[in-house]
């Protein structure tokens, strides 16, 4: 598959008028690729995009344009629909970030305040458990689980970390509701699950571009010591971690697990 990486934002530098520009930046995941354009905010649209990437790609155009600022989404949205071309939410875009520090250019993103996850779909209890690193492949890909993700890049072998290395996670009960709550986690895309403390404590889901989910939250002190360890196996594991969601505690069947990573 032919994946580019793309941003298009108001650039740090300006014309020799100093009226504002805005920069258009394409590569690809190895940056073997790389295409740099700008434009005065005036023209910042939809189609100067369109064309820009017409002239990037010449007649091999990617078949997805990954994307990880918000601002960004839209306009790009919009040219990849001019030109049948999937663009993907995506915070997982490292070559582009890469080159964004070299250009000394903003990388942060303002982030919402964390929101309840809705009522209707959470399950019956949770919990926090480790799985050896060695496990995951035996246990979850050879299953037949309806809703499964686990990028080869995060697979723990590929991470290079012992098989017999403790990974954190935190797993949901769902009951009823397990597949429908394993449906809506893919809708908004985990990306990782982090443990805040507070009045009360809490677990927040990273998920999508920016936004943060509550999952739980709780004033007891055990469960604050397990999540404070949940924490540190995250820094033992390179911060590996993961997400399952089944019915129950049978461990007969699963409905959604997910391999979580914070990327900011």
């Amino acid at each position: 598959m032919h994946i580019w990486q793309a941003d298009f934002y108001r650039s740090p530098q300006q014309d020799a008028s100093g009226q504002i520009l805005w920069e258009l930046l394409l590569c690809n995941p190895t940056r073997n690729f790389e295409y740099a354009a700008t434009c005065p905010q005036s023209a910042a649209n939809s189609d100067w995009v369109t064309t820009q990437l017409q002239l990037a790609a010449g007649e091999n155009l990617p078949d997805v344009i990954q994307v990880f600022r918000p601002q960004s989404l839209s306009l790009i949205q919009a040219a990849g629909q001019n030109l049948g071309i999937n663009v993907e939410p995506n915070r997982r875009t490292l070559a582009l970030k890469q080159w964004l520090q070299e250009k000394q250019y903003p990388l942060s993103l303002d982030k919402p305040p964390p929101i309840p996850l809705p009522e209707n779909l959470w399950g019956e209890e949770w919990r926090f458990a480790t799985l050896q690193a060695g496990e995951f492949v035996d246990v979850f890909i050879e299953r037949p689980i309806p809703i499964l993700s686990m990028p080869e890049f995060l697979q723990p072998i590929n991470l290079g970390l012992a098989s017999t290395l403790p990974v954190p996670g935190i797993v949901i009960y769902g009951g009823r509701q397990s597949m429908r709550l394993a449906q809506w986690l893919a809708s908004v895309r985990p990306v990782a699950l982090n443990y805040i403390a507070g009045a009360p404590d809490g677990l927040v889901l990273e998920a999508g571009l920016i936004d943060r989910w509550i999952v739980a939250t709780f004033e007891d002190s055990e469960v604050a010591a397990a999540a404070k360890v949940f924490e540190q196996r995250k820094q033992q594991s390179q911060g590996l971690h993961f997400l399952l969601v089944q019915p129950d505690d049978s461990g007969m069947t699963y409905s959604g697990f997910w391999l979580l990573r914070a990327e900011n």
